[in-house]
């Protein structure tokens, strides 16, 4: 496998691969991290960093990938706290009460698909297949937000949500974040139909012709690295400030879970962001 990105690193750390984005590695303060496929323990479609809990791989096989995972990165496996992603534009508000649900503590959070906090030791994840993740850092105010945002999503801002709930809540001004997208499936990848596509239209993100393009079967393909960062832009993040992932997850399938390359007999990646 030869790996090549402008904007992100691969990180092997006792055989576990995983992607962090090198302007947020310039943050001493937070850790992130993006898995990979590569070492984990999973098997067959699942191989091998599976951290899909939801699926037919094995309970126990999912929690040892977790472990695995959180070692390499240095993330404390007992803060991870996730929600129920529903493909909503829906955004969670994370205190420490909330810290382990989903893994740790029963499930509670439905219907959310970002999550944000400023308080430290709280690990935030969203899980990824092909749907865009978006990470957001405040550094002034050391706040951070993370989001899943597929088509649905992105077609109903999901990022514009998260960057409102952050200024509500945190102080934190669009032109002081910094925000890094992907990855996730690219333009080229990613055909829809003419429903989806009216969807998007209906969605009032600014120079959209730039970012979908039509095919003669009637099929289009939408750009959703690029339209998640048009809708930063349309809310006054500083565009030296977004950082687009050059990775795209059905293109690189020996590293990369992807939904629109194999279906559903996937496992699935994390995404990753915590206060430290």
């Amino acid at each position: 496998m030869i790996f090549k990105s402008t904007t992100m690193n691969l990180n092997i750390k006792s055989a576990v691969g995983f992607l962090t984005f090198k302007k947020l590695e310039e943050y001493k303060f937070i850790r992130h991290a993006f898995s990979t496929r590569l070492g984990g323990i999973s098997k067959n479609e699942y191989k091998s960093m599976n951290l899909r809990i939801n699926c037919s791989d094995k309970y126990e096989n999912v929690i040892e990938n977790y472990k695995l995972f959180c070692s390499a990165t240095n993330i404390d496996f007992n803060s991870l706290t996730f929600t129920s992603q529903t493909h909503t534009s829906n955004v969670r508000l994370i205190t420490s009460k909330d810290v382990g649900v989903g893994i740790h503590k029963p499930q509670n959070m439905n219907n959310i698909d970002a999550l944000t906090t400023n308080e430290k030791g709280i690990t935030l994840v969203t899980f990824h297949a092909d749907c865009i993740p978006i990470f957001i850092v405040d550094p002034i105010n050391k706040a951070i937000g993370l989001a899943h945002s597929g088509w649905r999503g992105t077609a109903s801002k999901i990022a514009q949500n998260l960057l409102n709930v952050m200024r509500e809540n945190y102080s934190s001004l669009p032109q002081n974040l910094i925000c890094c997208i992907g990855p996730g499936i690219e333009k080229s990848c990613f055909e829809v139909d003419d429903k989806v596509l009216q969807e998007f239209k209906k969605s009032g993100i600014s120079n959209q012709n730039k970012y979908i393009q039509e095919k003669s079967n009637d099929k289009f393909l939408i750009d959703l690295p690029g339209l998640n960062k048009q809708i930063l832009l349309d809310n006054g993040v500083n565009n030296n400030n977004i950082f687009v992932s050059d990775l795209c997850t059905k293109c690189s399938n020996d590293l990369l879970f992807s939904h629109r390359q194999t279906g559903d007999k996937r496992g699935t990646m994390a995404a990753m962001i915590q206060l430290c």
